[in-house]
């Protein structure tokens, strides 16, 4: 600290000063403010105009290298702006008449510091560095993310990644910001394709083979219904009886959709599932138990 302070020029008079590395320094940081706001523009400019691109294409759903292009843009506006204002820091110390020598000693010292200190920082750095090189996820992705520490995971969908953290937005519409550092597991549910798993609960006093070919009938009808075709993959699969209780033994169905999509067709596929079932006369175990008709299959 005292060879810093043995750098400093002594300041005779404030006002030459102020109209000289004093002007420079105010310039440099509006210079610093105008260049990340630049920045910021240009990324959210090259954002839009990706978004116009694929709002004139067919595809529902985005593909995995706009995904990951969405979130390589996020983080190196990130990585820009933080090296803007770390140049403008350097030159602005420099027109105070410091020597950047100086601070050598100062910041081996602060380096071991911060390197017990600042840990989860800069394991954050590095989890988020591979987050986005090893392509885990991207912008609009549908993720379920297990935090360390916490025993509930957190689903939604993604709305930024940076270096340091990933921000997702849940079903309910609340905004989960967790440092890329802590997460322990991602589950991606709209990675190449997804399944939506539907198990209807039929009585016991049903015929297993009708109740399946009554199934199949819907899974045909599903399929061949204009919205449910554009997000279905194939035809849903009836794949047979999957558990069997005292009074009721539950089907299993099975389509596999787009991704991101399956949780859209699932809610389709019970109402469908439910007035077949009804048309053909067969009663689901709800409305047996409760004396009612139900909604969803």
């Amino acid at each position: 600290m005292i060879e810093v302070l043995a750098t400093l020029s002594p300041i005779r008079d404030f006002g030459t000063w102020s109209r000289g590395n004093g002007l420079e320094i105010v310039l440099l940081g509006i210079g610093a403010v105008l260049l990340a706001r630049f920045v910021r523009w240009a990324s959210e400019a090259v954002t839009e105009r990706a978004e116009a691109r694929r709002a004139a294409q067919t595809s529902l759903v985005r593909s995995e290298d706009d995904k990951h292009r969405r979130a390589l843009n996020q983080v190196i506006t990130w990585v820009l702006v933080v090296l803007v204002y770390i140049v403008a820091g350097l030159l602005a110390v420099q027109k105070l008449g410091i020597a950047l020598a100086a601070f050598i000693p100062i910041a081996s010292v602060a380096g071991v510091a911060l390197g017990f200190g600042a840990q989860k920082v800069v394991a954050d750095l590095l989890a988020g560095f591979f987050l986005v090189a090893e392509r885990q996820y991207g912008f609009g992705d549908l993720v379920r993310i297990s935090v360390v520490g916490l025993g509930v995971p957190v689903l939604g969908t993604v709305e930024s990644v940076s270096l340091r953290t990933t921000t997702v937005r849940t079903t309910t519409g609340e905004v989960v910001i967790t440092p890329n550092g802590q997460i322990a597991q991602v589950t991606n549910l709209s990675r190449d394709w997804a399944r939506a798993v539907i198990d209807v609960p039929v009585s016991v006093t049903m015929d297993v083979n009708r109740v399946l070919a009554v199934l199949r009938k819907a899974g045909e009808a599903a399929f061949a219904d204009p919205e449910l075709h554009a997000l279905l993959l194939d035809t849903p699969s009836v794949m047979g009886v999957e558990s069997i209780e005292v009074d009721q033994f539950q089907v299993r169905v099975v389509a596999r959709t787009l991704p991101g999509k399956q949780f859209e067709v699932g809610r389709a596929l019970r109402v469908l599932i439910t007035r077949t079932l009804r048309a053909e006369g067969i009663i689901l175990q709800a409305e047996i138990s409760t004396g009612e008709p139900t909604g969803t299959a």
